[in-house]
């Protein structure tokens, strides 16, 4: 069928092309060339074929008796889809690059396909698109959170983990002192074992209660050493807590109020000679100033 196209391109079209004998629309045009070619065909296949040795239309009468249907499956037409198989992060690599999947497709098989700059991703036998992903650079990275089911969060959630016995004893006093010793530990606390050790010196001493506010306050402002839970524990609660400020008070008084004003020659003193005395220190006689 494709060297008939190109035998009617090449026999028909060029040629009428060539000496202006087609129409000026492209439909029409079009419409031409269909008809010249339906002729064309009509014409050679009622002849004996050089190659078969038999009349085609005669042969297609006799190969017609043995076709089969065709099969129920849909034929791949175009490039062959890849196959790749979700690992344990619910991901496919293509291309030097990962994608995200459902997570329901762990441990599957599914096809991908490249269309117009973006990934699809399909499942084996429905067909159906699952995913749908740009196209990255090889290393990155293309993750959608609906596949996962929730939202990932800005930060990496890391419980501290005890490594000795100080530690241990230490986040068992509770959630507070966890997040004393990740706040330590991420302000790069030097020798914070030592650290550790005299808090819990600090504990023995003042108790459980009063630990528990200090290590509180600290983490509040990001004091991260014994001695400024020491400190802490030393003001006994007594120490301010500082609220941000708030929003700016703005009045507007009324013009009723705006009290009157003098000239400050109202205020000059007169001397019985005459003189007037000034009222910033100077003194004003005929006009001259001493």
């Amino acid at each position: 069928m494709e060297t008939l196209v190109g035998y009617a391109k090449r026999d028909l079209m060029v040629p009428l092309t060539l000496h202006d004998d087609l129409p000026a629309a492209p439909a029409d045009r079009l419409a031409v060339v269909n008809t010249l070619a339906a002729c064309w065909c009509g014409e050679v296949n009622a002849v004996v074929h050089s190659e078969i040795c038999a009349v085609p239309d005669q042969r297609l009468t006799v190969e017609r008796d043995m076709l089969k249907a065709l099969p129920s499956l849909r034929p791949e037409i175009g490039a062959r889809p890849a196959t790749r198989k979700v690992d344990r992060l619910s991901c496919v690599r293509f291309g030097s690059a990962r994608y995200s999947v459902p997570t329901r497709l762990i441990g599957d098989t599914v096809f991908l396909t490249v269309l117009e700059g973006r990934v699809q991703v399909l499942e084996r036998f429905t067909g159906e698109v699952v995913a749908e992903h740009p196209l990255v650079a090889p290393g990155e990275t293309s993750v959608l959170d609906e596949h996962y089911g929730s939202s990932r969060p800005d930060k990496p959630r890391r419980a501290p983990r005890a490594r000795t016995g100080d530690e241990q004893q230490f986040l068992a006093l509770g959630p507070t002192a966890a997040q004393f010793l990740t706040g330590a530990a991420a302000a790069g606390v030097a020798n914070l074992a030592r650290e550790i050790r005299q808090i819990l010196t600090l504990h023995a001493a003042h108790g459980p209660d009063a630990l528990h506010a200090a290590l509180a306050r600290a983490v509040e402002f990001g004091r991260w050493r014994a001695d400024d839970v020491r400190s802490i524990l030393a003001a006994g609660g007594a120490a301010p807590t500082p609220r941000p400020p708030g929003q700016a008070l703005v009045l507007t008084l009324p013009s009723a109020l705006t009290a009157p004003t003098r000239s400050l020659a109202d205020y000059a003193i007169a001397t019985p000679g005459g003189d007037v005395t000034g009222t910033m220190g100077g003194d004003v006689m005929g006009g001259e100033s001493r």
